[in-house]
């Protein structure tokens, strides 16, 4: 039950991005890193649960980002949107991380769903678009579009973040959902009040994340008595954070998913002189795949971009790969870089 939280804000900030990813602690996810595919120079962590080792969070040099929540299909017989997809939702960030750079966020949405772009993969919903300072000044950034394979058509796609002073919210429901998830309420109220907090105090960058990642932290979930996993799912809706749930498994019960990729890629795609260059994190082996036992707020992110294009992406890590917890902060990755074309210029290709 992940949660993301958009801000225009903060006068500082034309666009920050707070992410929950709620999963099982034990799937297999490489930290935040550099690597390439396309022309694009991408970070994101890595999902190595699957053989597509897909994203569901990443951003590129040149500006394109994308952050997807997944969500559950109940309808057995809807062949069109299947409960278990043959497609990795994760696939379907990376299409556009990925993507040609003259391809615009209006082309991809057309792409994926006046096509066959979303057909075979479970219920998702994904943000994203192209990060560019907006023509008009006091505007700010260029808008985003929630594409999801329950839109219909391209023509039915939302469009955020294009206006000052606004705080959006998704998780796993659609984002037009007419009943408000209480998570979204309350992360909208919660992440609006650290800006101004943030903004009235005259508090800096470090100040601002600060409270930002407690707005990440806030736990409302009622405690829980053991019990398996999904016999809380629909309390999830109810806490921005969520806590450790369910049962722990033995370690040695733990069987290898067929989706997991048997042999790692070269540092998960990532070229070594890039890696050298951009200090990326290497991405760890692929290890057997995880789909029960103990489900909790496995990463934490919040992005930063300012009016000159600079991005700082913070990615907080709560669990070791073996389910130990890590204490905050000490599992922090972070990354500053300029986008390239923020102000609409072209970039070259080579």
């Amino acid at each position: 039950m992940c949660i993301v939280l958009v801000t225009t804000a903060h006068p500082s900030y034309p666009l920050i991005i707070l992410d929950n990813r709620d999963e099982f602690i034990l799937r297999p996810t490489s930290r935040p890193h550099w690597w390439s595919e396309n022309h694009q120079k991408i970070l994101s962590s890595r999902d190595l649960q699957r053989k597509e080792q897909g994203t569901w969070l990443g951003i590129t040099k040149s500006g394109n980002f994308a952050v997807l929540t997944n969500y559950r299909e109940t309808d057995t017989h809807d062949v069109e949107h299947p409960i278990q997809g043959t497609r990795s939702r994760g696939g379907m960030v990376t299409a556009w991380l990925t993507a040609p750079e003259d391809e615009s966020t209006q082309d991809f949405v057309h792409r994926l769903l006046d096509g066959e772009g979303v057909a075979g993969v479970g219920g998702f919903s994904l943000l994203c678009g192209k990060l560019r300072k907006h023509k008009d000044a006091k505007t700010g950034v260029e808008p985003l579009a929630i594409i999801s394979n329950r839109c219909g058509t391209s023509e039915d796609v939302p469009w955020i973040a294009e206006r000052r002073g606004e705080v959006y919210g998704l998780s796993n429901t659609v984002y037009d959902d007419p009943i408000t998830w209480p998570k979204v309420r309350m992360g909208k109220e919660k992440v609006l009040e650290a800006v101004q907090g943030a903004v009235e105090s005259g508090l800096g960058e470090q100040e601002l994340v600060d409270r930002l990642f407690a707005v990440l932290d806030h736990d409302t979930l009622p405690k829980q008595e053991g019990g398996d996993f999904e016999e809380y799912i629909y309390q999830l809706r109810h806490s921005i954070f969520i806590p450790s749930i369910g049962i722990e498994e033995p370690k040695t019960a733990l069987k290898p998913d067929a989706t997991a990729s048997p042999e790692p890629k070269a540092a998960n795609g990532v070229e070594a002189k890039l890696a050298t260059e951009m200090n990326a994190t290497e991405a760890p082996t692929p290890t057997p795949g995880v789909m029960s036992g103990i489900y909790a707020t496995q990463r934490q992110t919040i992005i930063l971009v300012d009016w000159e294009g600079n991005v700082t992406y913070r990615e907080r890590s709560l669990w070791e790969a073996d389910g130990t917890p890590i204490e905050r902060g000490k599992g922090d990755e972070i990354f500053d870089f300029k986008i390239e074309g923020w102000n609409g210029e072209r970039k070259e290709i080579g």
